[in-house]
């Protein structure tokens, strides 16, 4: 019978660490180098031959990241390993999902099709920024939610008189689950983008008067969107915003444009290391969950049955 080997890269070592211990096993011993030049080497110091390796490692730049992820993969394979899975708890590049413009490439195809020639047979992800991303792949998807972590926090927390926000019309569908959960209405913010890390609201669909808002959406970046939505929901007479995001990308000015809203908490996850700190900001860990998805992917368990309450 083949053994379970956990391997990671060096982007998130912290959650990898977690990963491991959720499912009772230790992370296995990969050695990389840097050369002055940036390139990089690996090499697996243990056994793998007939193994099935999962490596965890997120794609979010720079782009070593996601060299890195590759080369660990393409050396799984050349050391005969049964199967390799690439964990991968943010999938960068996912954002160019489509040519919305001319002579533009569409990075979220490319990314898969890089994973699938560099040896994954499958692929565990979490809320990727478009679900229908799964179908660039021509290997297996394992499409995890973290909504079972986030709306736990809330749903400990009672607020009442609440309600959850979409901070764009392609969220609705992240929204609606949290709402569900929650037992919540659900208010949408119509908005445009004129150009990259921009955006202005336009229209509120829905009534947020007097009511505890909750934001959610799959990454913030600059918090440009989101401080945004924040100052649009309290104009509109709602009484206080949370807001709850997978994937704390928080470049730019993301800092200071949070700290100086009137945004009460943000909730995020651990799929990237978080890059400021802030007594807004408070990170709940998934690394439970991806060590259910991986011990249930190597038992040849169902996945989709520990998210239900992100359906509808």
């Amino acid at each position: 019978m083949s053994s379970l080997k956990v391997f990671a890269g060096r982007s998130n070592p912290a959650l990898a660490k977690n990963i491991a211990k959720a499912i009772g096993k230790k992370l296995g011993n990969v050695e990389f180098k840097t050369f002055s030049d940036g390139e990089l080497w690996v090499k697996y110091r243990e056994n793998i031959r007939g193994c099935d390796v999962y490596i965890i490692q997120s794609t979010n730049p720079p782009a070593e990241n996601l060299m890195e992820l590759l080369i660990m993969m393409d050396a799984a394979r050349r050391a005969s390993a049964r199967k390799v899975t690439a964990v991968i708890p943010y999938f960068g590049y996912a954002r160019q999902d489509r040519k919305d413009q001319p002579r533009v490439s569409i990075t979220a195809k490319l990314i898969a099709n890089l994973l699938t020639e560099a040896g994954a047979n499958r692929v565990v992800t979490m809320d990727l920024h478009a679900p229908q991303l799964q179908g660039f792949f021509d290997i297996p998807v394992d499409h995890l939610y973290s909504s079972v972590v986030l709306a736990r926090h809330f749903l400990k927390r009672r607020l009442k008189n609440l309600a959850v926000c979409s901070p764009d019309v392609g969220g609705i569908k992240m929204a609606r689950s949290y709402a569900k959960r929650l037992g919540a209405e659900l208010v949408v913010i119509d908005k445009r983008r004129p150009r990259q890390n921009v955006a202005e609201v336009m229209n509120i669909i829905g009534d947020v008067r007097d009511r505890n808002m909750l934001i959610v959406d799959d990454l913030i970046d600059t918090g440009g969107t989101m401080c945004n939505a924040v100052e649009a929901l309290l104009h509109a007479g709602a009484n206080k915003v949370y807001a709850a995001c997978t994937h704390p990308v928080l470049s730019g000015k993301a800092s200071e444009r949070i700290n100086g809203s009137r945004l009460e908490q943000l909730i995020v996850t651990d799929t990237l290391p978080l890059r400021m700190e802030s007594p807004k900001i408070k990170v709940e860990s998934v690394a439970h969950v991806f060590g259910e998805a991986i011990s249930r992917s190597f038992g040849h368990r169902s996945i989709s049955s520990l998210f239900d309450i992100a359906k509808g």
